[in-house]
């Protein structure tokens, strides 16, 4: 008799604590509830995955705070579209504003992305010449290129700008390879192209983007016989306004996906809701 008193006691023990457990629980499902119902979906997620941590045998609630989980994403993607449908316009007048000054240059056969080139760049000007060439794809990716003409070869691999005052930035050098490093003769004069794609020449557009407007910058071609020349006022102005233009073309793309992806999300999360159903994410009565 003493024994099953004891067994009693425990038991009763047990379901208290059981009943405590459900209630906190409960109560922190509501907490979450009314921070998704505030908008408050970075908080709601933290709240519903602190709830799974620390009451993992609590299943209806689990049940309930899973469809809940799948709310908050929801109504993230919805205020991530309605983001990117307000904002996407402006940019996309930025940008048409911005690419007056340049050229839309496609191969309609090998490229399926075209590039903007500054008008006074585009390649039928600047035959014969070395200089520093710039552009932008239509994705907001941005190039920078250094271009040598002479009759002797340097065999270049990267390019250094720099300031009368010491300051300098330079690319990533590229080795040859005859496609982003690439040269050629032709009635004995050497023409050699050096294109710094992405990361690799941000740092030197930057540069010059931020360098003072009569300063005298210095372009050094580097990895091979020594050269140099002063970066033209045409080609520093061309450098900046294909930076200008690079930054509201990338917000676009980045904009462009992330309603893609919103929307993708939108309707897995409703085919998830509709149908009521559990996942992984729904803890097993063993755990």
């Amino acid at each position: 008799m003493k024994l099953r008193g004891i067994q009693l006691c425990l038991f009763c023990v047990l379901a208290l604590t059981a009943c405590g457990k459900r209630e906190e629980a409960r109560e922190q499902l509501q907490q979450a509830r009314m921070l998704y119902e505030n908008k408050q979906f970075g908080a709601a997620k933290n709240t519903i995955d602190t709830l799974r941590i620390r009451y993992p045998r609590e299943l209806e609630v689990l049940k309930e705070a899973l469809v809940l989980m799948r709310q908050v994403e929801r109504g993230e993607s919805e205020r991530n579209m309605a983001f990117c449908d307000s904002l996407m316009p402006v940019r996309m007048e930025e940008a048409e504003k911005l690419k007056k000054g340049f050229v839309f240059e496609k191969d309609s056969i090998y490229e399926k992305i075209g590039n903007y080139v500054w008008k006074q760049q585009v390649i039928e000007r600047n035959v014969e010449r070395s200089y520093i060439r710039c552009g932008v794809n239509e994705k907001g990716e941005i190039y920078l290129a250094s271009v040598y003409f002479g009759k002797r070869p340097l065999n270049h691999t990267g390019l250094k700008l720099s300031l009368p005052n010491g300051s300098y930035a330079e690319t990533v050098s590229i080795p040859y390879d005859g496609g982003m490093n690439y040269r050629f003769k032709d009635e004995g004069n050497v023409t050699e192209v050096v294109t710094y794609k992405g990361e690799n020449g941000l740092s030197a557009m930057h540069f010059v983007y931020l360098a003072p407007d009569k300063a005298r910058i210095k372009a050094e071609y580097t990895g091979g016989t020594a050269f140099s020349l002063p970066l033209g006022e045409n080609d520093r102005k061309a450098i900046r306004a294909t930076y200008d233009l690079a930054v509201v073309l990338k917000d676009i793309e980045f904009m462009r996906r992330e309603k893609e992806k919103s929307i993708k999300k939108i309707l897995y999360i409703d085919s998830k809701l509709a149908g009521n159903e559990e996942t992984e994410d729904t803890p097993s009565a063993g755990q």
